[in-house]
């Protein structure tokens, strides 16, 4: 079995795979992140998201930033799951998860791969709200992540 998954998928994400995947007995702590469509945002009630993506392009840089976190934290298994099309609220859009021995490892990993995500990997999020309005939201990293995450051309 292989210890990295990477998906893009129409279909909705199963958090219970995802956290299965990961049990594995070097690990002591699992840690695992769950993204959802969110009813507001701000003053706007949102109706659902719609996820694109450039696949091929979006599933190396997963595996890239994968290989990151597995340089930087003892990562012994990792998930890195995120939906196209729509997503309706409250269901997941992203699922992100890591086996490491300790769960402050665990923590710091899981944490680094889904701002990284957010930040580098080539996924469109268009908001739709009730008013029947749309807006494309960039991603971005909270500014103690910007100087952390290199950018594509550090590793040529």
């Amino acid at each position: 079995m292989e210890d990295i998954w990477i998906e893009l998928t129409k279909e909705a994400l199963d958090v219970g795979a995802a956290a299965a995947f990961l049990a594995t007995p070097g690990a002591g702590g699992l840690s695992l992140f769950v993204g959802t469509t969110r009813r507001w945002t701000g003053e706007q009630e949102t109706e659902e998201l719609a996820y694109d993506a450039y696949a091929p392009m979006a599933e190396q840089e997963m595996r890239r930033l994968v290989a990151q976190a597995q340089g930087r934290w003892p990562v012994l298994k990792a998930c890195v799951l995120h939906r196209l099309g729509v997503v309706p609220v409250a269901e997941a859009s992203v699922v992100v998860g890591v086996a490491t021995p300790h769960r402050a490892e665990a923590f710091d990993a899981c944490r680094f791969l889904i701002d990284a995500l957010k930040q580098q990997v080539p996924i469109w999020k268009r908001e739709h709200y009730a008013d029947g309005s749309t807006a494309w939201v960039q991603g971005s990293a909270p500014p103690a992540l910007q100087e952390e995450i290199p950018s594509p051309e550090a590793d040529e």
